[in-house]
This record gives structure tokens, C-alpha cells and sequence, in this order.
């Protein structure tokens, strides 16, 4: 069985060896036949002309040629007379994997499998010769890493000999041969030195990884040779061996070297033959066999994470030949969000660009299980941040990649606290068991660690031509949301108190009002950086009065906050603090309204409550007041629709709060109360209609809102309408207060006026809206005067209807009738509106179909009498008036009757 197993091998090792010796001599017979071609020339016999192709289109066949043909000698650097240096080399454009280049690929693997399949069974007779005689023991473990090793340069050397004597370029008969046997030599190699590490132990980590090292630089000098089959199958060879080999190891973190080590091998040979999908092959391949080893053995994540960090490390530092990056040329948001449909960056950028996301995503998704990995993940994203930052300062196209890693460390923070990990539930604990522990620091650390990314932040600022408010902007962001985000997830006022918590917020205010001073300094005229960081100062302020603060006094800091911003506009013409006073007025109108909320002023003291609101509102006018004499019309628009929307639900509170103190009723059962709700929240949809001049894409978001408090408000006026009514409802809440000035007027009679003079004042309101607050004003002014009508004859104890109606009332309904028939039409004569004289008639037709319908029936003696005497001489006297102002006003004489 052992013979036929040698028998198996040596016919293995045979096949590719004869594929050689065939190929040998198809070249020969192939120069043979060519010398007989001249020899027929030279005789003058007749050839067939070979088609002439221009250079143009030799270029174009050139290019889509399935494999990128390079030339593999070293451009040559042209001089000018008179100068000593040379000029800078140009690095040329890769050829990147489009879909041209996929179906090349495709056709090429069609008519070349065999050199693939060659190579397949070439580096796996290398990796399996090291396996042999396991079980048989005829090799000893050391004879088969020196066999292994011994048939990996034999490979090698088979190659060079090829491409020396024959050559490799696609025009020869031996074309991809030597990029075979090298590729497969470099392959058993690598497997031969991982087996003897892994399997047998006979090398330890250090001496396994310099000895690698040693192959892959051997592999870089052929890749420089040979062509792009080479490089392929020599990395992806190279990168499957660890699996292929298998074997057990107690610590296989040193793989992750071994996989460093491959990609730099790659991205070194792709870095001046410039393909670029061998680059793209390398980072894949090495990303995905870090992932399969970590999964195999997730006691090695520590490893892992170093690992791709150093991935994204070599795939900016490498392409580009420079130990100091400086990519050149336009950034990848850029093209996406400002100037699309432009060429997008060169390779380089594009492959750094891709090699960060991955590497920033894995970092920040990672679940740490200890405390040293936590702080492992924290010092790797911010390590590559600040790498950014400062080692890549200056390549332009990778400014943007700088956001990847800051977000990953951010959201890595927050997480750690939302879902308690091990270093958050340490600090969480830290004085469960006694109150003399020592200070956690670990909130501390990281608050500073971004206040150094600020910090770097600022002084990229600084030095930059370009973009510079963008990075005073990440100046002025990335610590404040750092510590909101250690707020959210960590809640540090719980464990180290809220006064020495709010004190890292007011760290970060004194940071950014320094950096304040000295962009002040920098800028002179242009204060826009100054601006960012002073926006920044009032945020974290704001913070540490979140968190140190009261409900009410938190909505007073807010305002007071939204007045300072005002001042430093006015006094230092910042417009940009007009973000800021939108943000505070958004706030504080939440804060009003639904967190506290009117809930929170329902039940406070008067006092406080309406401090608060008093507050808001005064607070609004002050900044409304100094910005008027700056051009702001966003802004003022804005805080002027804040403080009528505030004084009027401020008036309403504090009116709603008096009648409690008169009944048991209030704001959920009583009509008073529900009426002075919805009139609240129609307050709040005139502001936001009122804001419906500023335009813009957040105008949906309005038209939302409007919609929204509006139909909250007519919700809560139908429920005062209905089943609050006291006329519907015997059990509601008695009217209080004297005739007229009573609680109907709060309940009806006040909203009406609200919504007419809001309809009249609200110039962004459409037309039709208009007429329709018109109408429901008109339909609650007569609600209300029916029932103040009837409570002035029945009293709050007989406004239920189903203690009828006495004549007297029924009287007065027709009166109010006829009056209001009689001013509107009048109203209509003098100011000649057609819609108000048709209201008017149909107001008096009402007062007439009620006297012939009801008071004829209803009334008796001297008061029927009256009814119908008051409407007749209504009537004749509304018929005199339209005559009159006819005669007054038209043209033409007076007809006749019989006319």
C-alpha cells in the first residue's frame, strides 16, 4: 500500500513535469517552422501578408487584453539639459476590476484553465509532501519541511529558467508557465514553513515569521518580473495554506502576522506594477482569512483587531510608495455629496477609502469580553483617528476618511454602556460594595481622549488651506458628543455625582472658548470658526446645566442661553450662532410643552409655572429684539412665532389655573379647561404656520406639525363642544362666573377670537384655510352667545336642555338674531362685500323662519305680540337701509315698480 501511495505521487509530481517537456518542445518546433518561413522569404516565395493594424487600435487590443499586459522594465527617467536632479516620476493610473475586465478574466480562464489547474496541482503536491508519511512515519517531520522546502524552489527555479530562456510575455509559446511554477513554488514554501510551525513545532513564532518574511521578499522581487498570474496564485495560495495544512496550536495569534505580512507582499508587487485588482485581491483576502481565524479561535480577537488595523495601515501607506501618505486629487465625498458626476479619485484613495470602512466597522461593532480588549478597541480607532490626523496630514483626498474611525470610537462607547459591558458595569459598580473605593477614572479618560481629538481637530484647522471650518466644525463636535454619548449609555451622574460630572462639561466649554480666542485671533473679519467652537462653549454650558440642574430651572438656563447667543451674534456678527437659537427655541418649545410639559404645568406651583413661561417668552422677545437690527429674517421670524405661541399658552395657564381654584373642574372634564387646551395647541399651529415664510425643505416638516397640533386642538374643542357641553351633558362641570363674563367665554368665546385675529395675521396661511378659521370662529362666537343667552335666563344650574326653554330666552334668540342679520348687512352696504350681505340675509332668514316656526308657538300674550312687531319693523327698516345705499351709491336714478 506504501509503494502504490509513492507510485500515486511520483505520477502526481510527473504530470506537471511532463506539461513542461511538451511545451519545451512545442517552442522549438515552433522556431523551426519560423526559420523555414524566412528561408521562403529569402527564396522570394509568396507568404500571406500579415494584417496592418494602427497603433491606435494595437493600444485598444493592448488594453482589453484579459490579463493587463505591463511592461516589466522600469520606466526610464528623462532628464532636462542643464538641471542635475531628475524630475518627479509619475506614478501611473491601475487598471481597476470593471466589468470589461471580469469577462476578460472569464474568457481568459476558458482558454487557460489548465495553467490554473497546473497551478492548483502544483502547490498542492507542495503542501501535501509535507503531510506525507504521517501516519507511515517513513519521513521524519524535519525531512519533510526540508522535502517541502527543497520542491518549493525547485518550482521557483523551473520558473526562472522558463522565463529567462523563453520568456513569458502572452507572445510566446511559454506565456504564463513560469508565473505557474513560481506561484506554486511560493505557495509550498509558505506551507512548508507554516507545517513546520504548526504541525511539527519545530520553528517558533519569531523564527516562523522571519523566515516568511525572507519568502514573501523573494515573492515581491518575482512578482516585479513575472505577470499578474503569479501574484494571484502565489496570495491566494498563500493565504489558504494555514487552512489547507490544518494542525492544532495553543496560541495560532501569530497567523494574523503571517497574514500581515501577505498582504504587504501583495500590495508591495501591485504597488509598481500597478494593476490594482491585485490589490483589491490582496485586502480581500486578507481580511477574509483574519475573520475565518478569529471565528476558529475567538480567544485570539486581541490579534485581530491589531490585525486589520494594520490592514488599513499598509493599504494607505503602500499604494502610494510613501512612508508619509500624500494622496493627491479629490476625496470620495466630494463626489458624492458636492460635485457628482465627476471622475472619481485615483486607486489609491479609493482603496484606502474602502480598507478604513472596513477596518473602523469592525473595530466598532466588536463586543469586547474583557476590560483590556475594551481599551484595546478604544486606543485602535482612536489611534487610527489621530493617524489620520496628523501621519496622513498631508494627503487631501483622505481628509474625509478621518469621520470613519471618530464615529466607529463613538458608537463604540455608547454601546459598551447600553448593553453593560464589562468595563460600564465596572464603573457602574465601583461603589456598590464600598463608599470608599477609589475614584473610576475610566469616564474621565475617555472625556479626555476627546477632548485630545478636538484638540488635533483644531490644530488641523489651523494648518489647513482648505475645508478649515469643516475641521473647526469637528473640533467643535466630536468631544461634546463623545460626552453626550457617555451620558446616553453610562450615566456618570449616578456613580461620581452630577456637580463633578458636569464639571467635564464645563472642561470642555473653557476648551472650546479658548479655541474661540484663538481662531478670534487667526481669523480677524471671518469669525466663522470662532463661531463653530463658541457654539460648542454654549453646548457643553447647556449640558452641565442638564445635568446639575432643575426641570424649571433647565428651561430657564435654555433660555438664557438662547439670549447669550443673540448677544455674541449682535456683538460680534456670528451668523451662525442662528443655528444654535433655532436648536435652543426647538428645545425650550419642547421643554413647554411635552417634556415637562404642560403635564409638569398643570400641577406645579403657580409661581414656578409661570416663571418658566414668563421666562421663554420675555426670553424670545430679547432676542427677537436684539437681532432686529441685524439682517435675520430667518431667525426673527422664528422668535417671534416663539414668543406669541408662548404668551398665549402662558396666558392660558395661568387663566386655567385660577378657575381651578373656583370648581373641581379642570383641564380633562370641565369645557373651560378643554377649551383653553385646544386653544394651546392651535397656538402652537399658528407659530408653525406663521413659519411657513422660511421655506425650504423643512417646511414639510412644519406642514406636519401644523396638521398635527391643529387637529389636537379641534379634537380637544369638539370634547368642550360635546361631552363637556353643560347644555348636552347633565353632569358636567356648572358654568362659573357672572353672566357673560363667565367660563363659556373661556370655553368658546376665546378661541374664536384666537383663531380670527391668527387667520388674519398669518400671511403664509392659503385662502381657503383662512375662510375655514374664519367660519369655525364665527360658528363658536354663536355657540357662545346661544349659551350666554341661556344662562343669563336659566342660570348655571338650568343649562342642561332638558329643562326646556322660557320665553323670554326664546325671545332674546330671535333678537340676537335680527341684530347680528342687521350688522352684517349694514357691514355689507358700507364696505361692499357681497359675501357679507348673502351672510347676512341668511342670518335674518334664520330670525324669520324661527318667528314663523317656533315663536309663534312657543310665545304667547304680549311677547308673541313683540316678536313678530320687532321683525316686521327689522325688516322695513333693513329694506329702507338697502334702498338708501342703492339711491347713495349707484349711478343710475330709482326705478319704478312696473319698470
Amino acid at each position: 500500500m506504501e509503494s502504490l501511495l509513492v507510485l500515486v505521487g511520483l505520477i502526481v509530481l510527473a504530470v506537471p513535469v511532463a506539461i513542461l517537456v511538451l511545451l519545451v518542445s512545442q517552442v522549438r518546433l515552433r522556431r523551426r517552422v519560423e526559420q523555414l518561413e524566412q528561408q521562403i522569404r529569402t527564396l522570394g516565395g509568396d507568404l500571406p501578408a500579415p494584417e496592418i493594424v494602427p497603433e491606435s487600435m494595437q493600444a485598444r487590443d493592448k488594453k482589453s487584453s484579459p490579463w493587463p499586459a505591463i511592461k516589466t522594465e522600469p520606466p526610464e527617467v528623462e532628464t532636462k539639459e542643464g538641471t542635475s536632479a531628475p524630475e518627479p516620476q509619475k506614478i501611473p493610473l491601475p487598471e481597476t476590476m470593471k466589468d470589461d475586465r471580469i469577462a476578460a478574466l472569464s474568457a481568459w480562464l476558458r482558454e487557460n484553465w489548465f495553467y490554473a489547474v497546473s497551478a492548483l496541482s502544483l502547490a498542492l503536491a507542495g503542501v501535501f509532501l509535507v503531510q506525507y508519511g504521517v501516519e507511515s512515519g517513513l519521513l521524519s517531520p524535519t525531512m519533510r519541511v526540508i522535502a517541502a522546502l527543497m520542491f518549493g524552489a525547485t518550482l521557483i527555479g523551473a520558473g526562472e529558467v522558463i522565463r529567462r530562456k523563453y520568456g513569458d510575455d502572452e507572445s510566446s509559446a511559454t506565456a504564463y508557465l513560469p508565473s505557474v511554477f513560481s506561484g506554486a513554488g511560493l505557495v509550498t514554501l509558505f506551507g512548508g514553513l507554516l507545517a513546520a510551525r504548526q504541525l511539527y513545532d519545530l520553528l517558533g513564532p519569531e523564527a516562523a515569521l522571519i523566515a516568511m518574511i525572507a519568502v514573501a521578499l523573494v515573492g515581491l522581487v518575482l512578482g516585479w518580473f513575472h505577470g499578474p498570474l503569479l501574484a494571484a496564485v502565489g496570495l491566494i495560495g498563500a493565504f489558504a495554506s494555514p487552512f489547507v495544512v490544518g494542525g492544532t496550536s495553543t496560541d495560532p495569534g501569530w497567523l494574523y502576522g503571517y497574514f500581515f505580512v501577505i498582504a504587504v507582499l501583495g500590495l508591495g508587487i501591485d504597488t509598481v506594477r500597478r494593476w490594482g485588482w491585485i490589490s483589491v485581491l490582496t485586502l480581500v483576502g486578507a481580511y477574509t482569512a483574519c475573520l475565518l481565524l478569529v471565528l476558529s479561535a475567538p480567544a485570539t480577537e486581541p490579534g485581530y483587531l491589531v490585525g486589520v488595523t494594520a490592514l488599513a495601515v499598509i493599504a494607505i501607506a503602500i499604494p502610494v510608495r510613501r512612508i508619509w501618505p500624500d494622496h493627491e486629487g479629490r476625496m470620495i465625498s466630494e463626489i458624492i455629496a458636492i460635485q457628482k458626476g465627476l471622475q472619481w479619485p485615483e486607486f489609491p484613495t479609493r482603496l484606502a477609502f474602502g480598507a478604513v470602512i472596513v477596518s473602523a466597522v469592525i473595530l466598532a461593532i466588536h463586543w469586547p469580553d474583557s476590560a483590556a480588549e475594551f481599551w484595546l478597541g478604544v486606543m485602535l480607532l482612536a489611534g487610527l483617528t489621530l493617524g489620520l490626523m496628523t501621519w496622513a496630514s498631508q494627503a487631501r483626498a483622505l481628509q474625509d476618511l478621518t469621520i470613519l474611525p471618530a464615529a466607529g470610537l463613538t458608537w463604540f462607547v455608547l454601546i459598551q454602556g447600553w448593553d453593560n459591558g464589562s468595563v460600564a458595569r465596572r464603573f457602574a459598580e465601583t461603589y456598590t460594595e464600598t463608599a470608599e473605593a477609589d475614584f473610576p477614572w475610566a469616564v474621565t479618560l475617555l472625556v479626555a481622549l476627546g477632548a485630545l481629538i478636538s484638540g488635533l481637530s483644531a490644530w488641523r484647522s489651523f494648518r489647513a488651506t482648505e475645508y478649515r471650518a469643516v475641521w473647526a466644525g469637528g473640533a467643535a463636535v466630536f468631544a461634546p458628543l463623545l460626552a453626550i454619548a457617555l451620558e446616553l449609555g453610562w450615566h456618570p451622574d449616578e456613580v461620581i455625582g452630577a456637580y463633578p460630572w458636569a464639571l467635564h462639561a464645563v472642561a470642555l466649554a473653557v476648551m472650546m472658548v479658548v479655541l474661540a480666542g484663538r481662531f478670534a485671533r487667526v481669523d480677524g473679519e471671518n469669525r466663522l470658526r470662532a463661531a463653530l467652537v463658541t457654539l460648542s462653549a454654549l453646548s457643553c454650558l447647556t449640558f452641565a446645566c442638564v445635568i446639575v440642574l432643575s426641570s424649571a430651572a433647565l428651561t430657564i438656563a435654555f433660555v438664557a442661553v438662547i439670549v447669550a447667543a443673540a448677544v455674541l451674534d449682535r456683538r460680534f456678527d456670528l451668523p451662525p450662532m442662528g443655528w444654535f437659537i433655532w436648536a435652543g427655541v426647538c428645545t425650550v418649545t419642547l421643554r413647554l410643552v411635552l417634556n415637562p410639559g404642560l403635564d409638569w404645568a398643570n400641577s406645579a406651583p403657580v409661581a414656578e409655572m409661570a416663571l418658566v413661561y414668563a421666562t421663554a417668552a420675555v426670553g424670545f422677545l430679547a432676542a427677537w429684539a436684539i437681532l432686529r437690527p441685524l439682517n435675520r429674517p430667518v431667525i426673527a421670524l422664528l422668535l417671534e412665532s416663539a414668543a406669541w405661541a408662548t404668551a398665549g399658552i402662558l396666558l392660558s395657564l395661568l387663566l386655567l389655573r385660577w378657575l381651578e381654584g373656583f370648581g373641581n373642574g379642570g383641564a380633562h372634564d370641565s369645557h373651560w379647561g378643554l377649551g383653553l387646551l385646544s386653544l394651546i395647541w392651535l397656538l402652537l399651529a399658528c407659530a408653525q404656520v406663521r413659519r411657513f415664510e422660511l421655506g425650504g425643505k423643512l417646511n414639510y416638516a412644519r406642514y406636519g406639525l401644523a396638521l398635527f397640533f391643529a387637529a389636537h386642538g379641534v379634537v380637544r374643542l369638539a370634547q368642550a363642544l360635546t361631552e363637556a357641553n353643560p347644555l348636552l351633558n347633565a353632569q358636567a362641570d356648572p358654568v362659573l362666573g357672572v353672566p357673560i363674563l363667565n367660563t363659556l367665554a373661556v370655553a368658546y368665546l376665546l378661541p374664536a377670537i384666537v383663531l380670527a385675529l391668527s387667520a388674519a395675521w398669518l400671511p403664509a396661511l392659503h385662502p381657503r384655510w383662512k375662510q375655514g378659521c374664519f367660519g369655525l370662529a364665527a360658528a363658536l362666537g354663536a355657540i357662545w352667545l346661544g349659551l350666554a343667552i341661556r344662562h343669563v335666563w336659566q342660570g348655571a344650574s338650568g343649562m342642561y336642555e332638558g329643562n326646556g326653554v322660557t320665553q323670554p330666552e326664546l325671545y332674546s334668540y330671535t333678537m340676537a338674531l335680527l341684530l347680528i342679520g342687521a350688522g352684517l348687512f349694514y357691514q355689507s352696504l358700507a364696505r361692499r362685500s357681497d359675501m357679507m350681505r348673502k351672510a347676512g340675509l341668511v342670518v335674518i332668514g334664520l330670525a324669520v323662519a324661527k318667528v314663523f316656526l317656533v315663536d309663534i308657538a312657543g310665545l304667547g300674550g304680549l311677547i308673541r305680540v313683540f316678536s313678530l312687531l320687532a321683525l316686521g319693523l327689522a325688516l322695513a327698516g333693513l329694506a329702507w337701509l338697502n334702498r338708501w345705499a342703492m339711491l347713495r351709491h349707484s349711478p343710475h336714478g330709482a326705478e319704478p315698480l312696473d319698470h
